[in-house]
């Protein structure tokens, strides 16, 4: 663990040094994650925690660092509390921080029945079923959360569609 803290020191000071965004993966290290992030404040370029699996206070930490949520099929996964834990914390994510993301191959929404035609391997063309719980979640319309979610995307990554 100790190698890896340092590695990501060194691309999160890379990052800031050639003004490149962060798209970062935290998986029960949000304390190890945090803590390198606050040293290296104002951070000067965007980031994502992807994948977000935590809970609302764990991504009131990152909002407050002024990082993007990516929400995957995780929120689509009753057991454990995993849709209840990121529903929650989805609640408490502003407009143009929020993420809606596949994760693919993995994390298959669960609100899906594999077959034949769709096996167990998560594809973009599922984002729906991500999207479904997410808007549920915050008590917004699906539509009104799809043109959210559009933007912020264009606007991190600099997509302009034409």
């Amino acid at each position: 663990p100790d190698v890896q803290r340092r590695v990501f020191e060194c691309q999160v000071a890379l990052a800031k040094e050639l003004g490149k965004p962060l798209f970062m993966h935290c998986r029960e290290a949000t304390a190890d994650l945090a803590s390198i992030l606050e040293r290296q404040q104002p951070l000067g370029v965007d980031g994502v925690v992807h994948c977000f699996t935590g809970t609302r206070k764990e991504a009131e930490t990152f909002l407050g660092m002024g990082l993007h949520i990516g929400v995957t099929g995780w929120i689509c996964d009753d057991r454990e509390g995993r849709s209840a834990q990121v529903s929650e914390a989805v609640a408490a994510v502003p407009a143009g921080k929020l993420m809606v993301e596949t994760d693919a191959p993995y994390l298959t929404p669960r609100t899906i029945r594999p077959n034949r035609v769709r096996p167990w391997r998560n594809e973009p063309c599922l984002l729906p079923h991500v999207m479904s719980k997410v808007a549920q979640a915050r008590d917004q319309p699906m539509e009104d959360l799809a043109t959210e979610a559009l933007a912020t995307t264009q606007e991190f990554f600099n997509i302009e569609l034409t």
